[in-house]
């Protein structure tokens, strides 16, 4: 039998971080008969299909393999398709993301720029034609129309017909229909275009990007290869130019919606549903104020519903705000007495003081959100005018759900299954279970949930085979850096990986600091400015640790991290050498000038306006401070955090004759995908510890 820690990364990498053969992307239809969903057919097959669970008789089957499609055996993917995927950090190929009519009969998706119908009740697909490749296709209400982008125009068609051209430009910097970079991957925003209820008329945005900065991205592997250039929106640069636009489907005259893009230029969400206008929420450059509008789509005009102001930033949440089917506004506000967030209808709160709302999931009738009351869990809740808010889940873990009609489709990942469990109910009693087919890991996780320090801090600490050592053992501390991305969640997969490097011989620490998600506007608002916090909180809450747990040897302490992980990670060894004793830095912002504005400008503002902010909270003036270990990671290809932050502190510390570790991983993506880029990440990672702390 292999050995289980040789295996596991190869297990890691197999199965792309035992995402594959995992259901997702649930619609269940409003009459309760059928569930949509993806999945692959194993837990090693990255291929997803589409798949139809039937309620009553509890029994799923297969609607669409992309294999069955003649298509060809490498995915062709538009730029706009591979955008997508990285700001969704999606890993499979196949059919990635599918949209349905109202009723849920009928579902539209591409595959490799192929536009494909498919019948959810009957099981059969067909190809429709396409003027070029497709991107986003969307189904009207009535299913009767579809929507889609290509080559950034904006086309619509008949079920049977020929497609008809909405919206394009001449300029390939221009498009219709498309999320631009930021709202896409900062907003959460990934759409660029909505049907109206009745299929009449065609919403879209058009994106400007030609303000935005051109930066390139080159195969270092192929010299001969022009480089890709990219738009990407440096912090303190300008936006692309979002305006948003109303199409008579029937007439195909245009209205251009109004509002005061000048004060407001980032369009954060669009909402459009049967019981009243269409709703705008649109955001200030300095996210200190956000307005909700009512759209008149017949003049294009808006009207102001109510604004928010915050003194730091106002706060976007998924799926909000929109109109219950009553058409009340559902929302998420800031109570600054209760330093809670709480659910709101028609700007009344509607969730108790102390239960953090973290996302709003469905609204109908009613509401369905995800919450906490203890920030390492977030359970499903429902709120009816009836009975007020009402928690669905029960067991310790992270819950997600989906609804139509009477059923309830719950995704639960516990502490007890290593893989995510799905729940069919219908009426509150059960169905049946849509299996995951995701491999078991073959380490088995065994946090111990701990509060460390004066600020409470939330943590999990990981020890080899789970149990405590009779000697000392070098510490890994295992962090997100960034705001938000909880990591200290009573789930085994979120441990999977730090368990395998403490099955190795350390003991893994993993702690959530201030500015993480789940312990209320406050927390998170103390990192404005001030991204040095979460060092703080690392040090804080390890040596907490060291005074309950005396095999923690705080002479070899070393700390691994991707992204904003690995920025903390560089931080830690550059600035407080004295408690971290070798860092693995992955992917790193290193200079925080060079990521993008939406993100970095909420927390540190303008860097015009401050300056002096921006240079206090990078890192790579420290370079000549370094005097611990240091293993850089990177891929070249990233368009999100960009290898240049990697080359910039590489250059700083090789001119300051510091000495470290530099991989640079060719063709390779934030998000990497190749099985054995991904394998041997982790590989490296292990040699360079036990080397580094004399393991």
């Amino acid at each position: 039998m292999d050995d289980p820690l040789d295996e596991f990364p190869r297990q890691v990498a197999r199965t792309r971080g035992f995402s594959l053969g995992v259901p997702k992307a649930f619609t269940v239809s409003p009459d309760g008969e059928r569930v949509a969903f993806l999945r692959s057919k194993a837990g090693d097959d990255p291929v997803s299909c589409l798949w139809v669970f039937d309620v009553e008789t509890a029994e799923e089957r297969l609607v669409v393999d992309p294999r069955d499609l003649a298509a060809p055996n490498e995915e062709e993917l538009t730029e706009a398709e591979r955008a997508r995927r990285e700001r969704t950090r999606e890993r499979s190929t196949g059919v990635t993301a599918y949209a349905t009519d109202r009723e849920g009969r009928h579902a539209v998706f591409s595959v490799s720029g192929r536009l494909f119908l498919a019948d959810l009740v009957d099981g059969t697909t067909r190809e429709l034609s396409a003027p070029g490749p497709v991107d986003d296709p969307r189904l009207d209400p009535a299913g009767e129309r579809i929507a889609f982008v290509s080559e950034g125009a904006l086309y619509a068609r008949e079920i049977v017909g020929d497609a008809r051209l909405f919206a394009s430009d001449e300029d390939p910097d221009v498009s219709w229909g498309l999320a631009e970079f930021a709202a896409a991957e900062e907003m959460q925003r990934r759409r660029g275009f909505w049907w109206s209820p009745d299929g009449s008329r065609l919403v879209a945005a058009r994106v400007d990007e030609r303000p935005v900065r051109l930066w390139h991205i080159a195969d270092q592997t192929d010299p001969a290869a022009p480089p890709r250039a990219v738009r990407f929106p440096q912090a303190g640069t300008d936006d692309a130019i979002v305006t948003l636009h109303v199409f008579d489907v029937a007439g195909g005259g245009r209205t251009d919606v109004v509002w005061d893009a000048d004060a407001f230029p980032y369009l954060a969400r669009f909402h459009w549903s049967e019981p009243g206008p269409p709703l705008v929420y649109v955001v200030s450059r300095d996210q200190r104020r956000a307005r909700l509008l009512e759209l008149d789509p017949e003049s294009g005009r808006t009207t102001l519903v109510r604004e928010a102001a915050d003194p730091e930033w106002v706060d976007l949440w998924d799926d909000t705000p929109q109109r219950l089917s009553s058409g009340p506004v559902v929302d998420v506000f800031i109570d600054p007495e209760a330093d809670t967030y709480r659910l709101s209808v028609d700007g009344e709160p509607r969730t108790t003081p102390g239960l953090q709302v973290r996302t709003v999931s469905e609204v109908g009738d009613d509401v369905w959100f995800r919450a906490s009351e203890d920030p390492t869990e977030i359970h499903v809740w429902r709120w009816t005018e009836a009975d007020g808010a009402v928690r669905v889940t029960d067991e310790p873990g992270v819950h997600a759900v989906s609804v139509g009609g009477p059923v309830a489709v719950v995704a639960s990942a516990t502490l007890e299954s290593p893989r995510t469990q799905v729940h069919v109910t219908r009426h509150g009693a059960p169905v049946g279970e849509i299996r995951s087919l995701a491999e078991v890991p073959v380490v088995r996780p065994t946090p111990q949930f701990l509060t460390l320090g004066e600020r409470d801090l939330r943590a999990a600490l990981l020890l080899p085979g789970g149990r405590e050592p009779d000697g000392p053992l070098p510490v890994l501390m295992d962090p997100y850096g960034f705001p938000h991305g909880a990591r200290v969640l009573k789930a085994a997969g979120e441990f999977d990986e730090s368990q395998w490097f403490a099955d190795n011989g350390f003991a893994v620490l993993v702690v959530d600091g201030r500015g993480v998600d789940g312990r209320g506007p406050a927390w998170d608002r103390e990192m404005k400015l001030r991204y040095d916090l979460a060092l703080e909180d690392q040090v804080d809450g390890l040596l907490a640790a060291a005074q309950r747990f005396a095999f923690l040897d705080l002479d070899r302490v070393g700390i691994r991290g991707w992204s904003g992980g690995g920025y903390l990670s560089a931080m830690a060894v550059l600035r407080r050498p004295d408690v971290f004793h070798a860092a693995v830095v992955g992917a790193p912002v290193t200079d925080l000038r060079f990521y993008d504005t939406y993100y970095m400008e909420r927390y540190l503002g303008h860097p015009d306006e401050h300056p002096d902010v921006y240079e206090r909270n990078s890192i790579v003036a420290d370079a000549p401070k370094l005097e611990r270990p240091m293993l850089l990671i990177h891929g070249l290809a990233d368009d999100n955090v960009f290898v240049a932050h990697s080359l910039k502190l590489s250059t700083a510390l090789f001119e300051a004759g510091k000495r470290h570790e530099l991989v640079l991983i060719p063709n390779a993506t934030h998000l990497t995908r190749s099985e054995a880029v991904t394998e041997n990440v982790l590989r490296v990672q292990l040699d360079f510890l036990r080397r580094s702390l004399d393991l």
